[in-house]
């Protein structure tokens, strides 16, 4: 899983092996030799190293690209009152009659890219499957707003999801939230803040690969080389999205939810990451710790891949397991709550 230690592993580096005599040079383990063929190969095809303040205009502009979609889904775009607005998107499966579950999503992309429109391809697919409503927030993004405003963007949201559950067909004692990066943490730290606040009582939250931690002390966060969201990245998102509060002590939990004294009352989780991944150590300790918790959690741990696999190499096996996974625990759930059962 990952690494072959707990050390570090140098996507260059080489060591001296003494074996009798003479000296032999032995290449290191590399993380890109750690990677499925599959999606290794689709890694090899992103156009940069890892995201700056420079770059950072243009990979919004070449998000959001509309992707051709079934016409299984109907998709509503609502605007939330509030100061500011904000933006949701309302998947419906066709044909479907009743209140429906509702999964409440949110974006990925280190929370400076990346659109509610990302979601389309994976609700058009996963809503008329499972037969559920799903609602995307579109919530502000860092560095022109930092926390708290993209989480309170998302809260808006789901609270205005939950009191227009009637007229949307959702079944109000079946909303759950999910994200994927840092949206995941979004997921992670609005299951928090409901938990806080008593106004919408969440069922389920799913943590795909999710952004929990902004002191990046695990090994799997120190690694050089990582593919996709390095460690430069990782921290030019945290410094975006926290703002003044990147390097205190006194982060908030809904800002980074690894920093939660407390797990205890919080809805089920699924939680998946890549083994190839710079979360995998602080995902792998959230679901430890949601469990010591009493807190039911499902943790998948996928050996060679790496950070948004899923998305890049969507017919690669490990993304069809990983999917596979996600599908029949959220499945699960939905059947739980219908049928009035408990976790």
């Amino acid at each position: 899983m990952g690494s072959p230690s707990a050390e570090r592993v140098d996507a260059s580096v080489t060591r001296k092996v003494r074996a009798g005599s003479p000296t032999r040079i032995v290449s290191a383990v590399t993380l890109r030799d750690l990677l499925d063929p599959a999606v290794a190969e689709v890694t090899d095809r992103i156009p940069f190293d890892e995201i700056t303040a420079e770059i950072l205009p243009s990979l919004r502009g070449a998000v959001g690209v509309e992707l051709p979609l079934s016409d299984a889904v109907e998709r509503i775009d609502h605007v939330v009152p509030g100061d500011p607005e904000v933006r949701v998107r309302v998947h419906r499966p066709k044909g479907v009659d009743g209140v429906l579950g509702c999964v409440y999503s949110m974006h990925g992309g280190g929370y400076v890219i990346g659109t509610n429109s990302m979601d389309d391809p994976m609700f058009d697919e996963l809503c008329p499957k499972l037969g559920f409503v799903a609602v995307s927030a579109d919530y502000r993004l860092a560095p022109e707003t930092p926390y708290p405003g993209p989480l309170e963007d998302c809260y808006q949201g789901l609270r205005w999801t939950y009191e227009h559950a009637a007229e949307l067909g959702i079944d109000r004692a079946c909303v759950g939230v999910m994200g994927v990066s840092a949206g995941g943490g979004l997921a992670a730290a609005l299951a928090l803040l409901a938990r806080d606040r008593g106004e919408v009582p969440l069922v389920f939250q799913l943590l795909d690969s999710p952004m929990l931690d902004d002191r990046q002390r695990t090994p799997s966060s120190q690694q050089d080389g990582l593919p996709v969201w390095t460690r430069g990245s990782n921290t030019f998102g945290w410094k975006a999205y926290l703002g003044a509060l990147y390097g205190r002590d006194d982060v908030p939990p809904t800002a980074a939810p690894a920093r939660a004294s407390t797990l205890a009352g919080l809805p089920p989780a699924f939680v998946s990451v890549g083994a190839v991944d710079g979360f995998r150590d602080e995902d792998i300790d959230y679901a430890l710790r949601l469990n010591q918790a009493g807190v039911p959690t499902e943790l998948h741990v996928y050996p060679g891949a790496c950070h948004g696999f899923n998305l890049m190499a969507p017919d690669a096996p490990v993304t069809r397991q990983c999917m596979r996974n996600l599908e029949e625990w959220l499945g699960r759930q939905l059947r739980l709550r219908e049928d009035g059962s408990a976790t």
